[in-house]
């Protein structure tokens, strides 16, 4: 997904949601601090979204513009409206999040994760997919070690997971060098 088409569904969410405030919560959000992120990190065609004031209407978006929806059929790419609970997330999420608002949002904001917590919410889940993405923002050295491993610290995961995750994260690191 490019940056314009991020920008395109955050217009479309705000308007079916009527909410002019849209959170971006999986891996596409990291348009929103690195616009013109490595290609590796923006090969999905999809954005998972809810809308920040009135959450409740993540169903709509998925309804509306969702996967194998005309809006997706379309334009190659689309939404899925996902519930906040949806990725696990550092304490602190919602001050560090990214806006992007210019003309092409029609005056809608879209919230994007700020790269440490888009990526350590990406261990979290630990899917071959995350950890795709994760080597690829670690190689490309969008991510800190230290911030990483700060924020892993508030997240809500039993001690078997922070294990996992430090360990997923070590190595990666360990692969970069």
């Amino acid at each position: 997904m490019r940056r314009d088409q991020l920008e395109h569904i955050i217009r479309a969410c705000s308007q079916i949601a009527d909410d002019d405030e849209i959170i971006i919560i999986g891996s596409q959000s990291i348009l929103g601090q690195h616009p013109d992120a490595p290609a590796e990190l923006t090969m999905s065609n999809e954005a998972d979204v809810f809308p920040r004031n009135k959450p409740e209407r993540w169903d709509l978006i998925d309804g509306s513009i969702g996967e194998l929806s005309p809006f997706h059929q379309t334009f190659g790419y689309y939404a899925q409206g996902v519930e906040e609970e949806t990725a696990i997330l550092p304490d602190g999420w919602r001050e560090r999040l990214i806006p992007i608002r210019n003309p092409a949002t029609r005056g809608a904001t879209g919230w994007c994760l700020e790269v440490h917590d888009l990526v350590i919410s990406k261990y979290a889940a630990g899917r071959e997919k995350d950890g795709q993405f994760n080597r690829a923002a670690v190689t490309h050295g969008l991510v800190d070690y230290a911030v990483l491993i700060e924020r892993l610290y508030t997240l809500a995961v039993d001690s078997a997971g922070r294990q996992r995750i430090r360990a997923a994260i070590e190595a990666d690191f360990a692969a970069r060098r």
